[in-house]
């Protein structure tokens, strides 16, 4: 028999089961930053009149953004156990190229929890908006790739995904 490492216990989950808001009043609040990335696959003339701001919708890179920011800000009412958190700072970064437009959300606060979940959050409702604005001209575009890229601040310091990937498959 292979001894493995235990699994990390669930922080959201009590003894008993049931899922409960973690407590953080013990921890130090310190300068926290996460950054998310969601892509939006679809035909390369949907990039170029969306980058061009050319859709019959109207411009979609700022509204976008600006349903990003405004998602980030909301995390904590839509994921029942994100505690609310002072966002500093909410960029969005939207790209094209070829087929996809790619969507970074880099979020930042100072507090006492992360902000993973809400550049996540912003991630995804800035391309839930993309879609939105193109399902027009292309029914067929799809929503994918999202994930956290990058972090820092807090206990466990700085982590990207590169590197984990990197750790996992030993070519670190």
């Amino acid at each position: 028999m292979t001894d493995l490492p235990s699994a990390p216990s669930l922080t959201h989950v009590r003894a008993d089961g049931s899922a409960h808001m973690v407590d953080v009043s013990a921890k130090s609040a310190t300068a926290r930053r996460a950054t998310a990335r969601a892509v939006v696959t679809t035909r390369a003339d949907v990039v170029r009149s969306v980058l061009d701001g050319a859709l019959p919708k109207g411009e979609a890179v700022g509204t976008a953004r600006i349903a990003g920011i405004m998602a980030a800000k909301q995390t904590a009412t839509l994921i029942p156990l994100c505690h609310p958190l002072p966002l500093a700072a909410v960029e969005i970064d939207i790209t094209g190229a070829d087929d996809a437009l790619t969507v970074v959300a880099t979020v930042s606060t100072t507090a006492v929890t992360g902000v993973e979940m809400e550049a996540l959050t912003a991630a995804t409702v800035s391309a839930l908006t993309l879609y939105d604005m193109i399902k027009a001209v292309d029914k067929l575009a799809t929503i994918g790739e999202i994930s956290v890229v990058a972090k820092s601040g807090g206990k466990s310091g700085d982590w990207t995904r590169e590197s984990a990937l990197a750790e996992r498959t030993g070519a670190a």
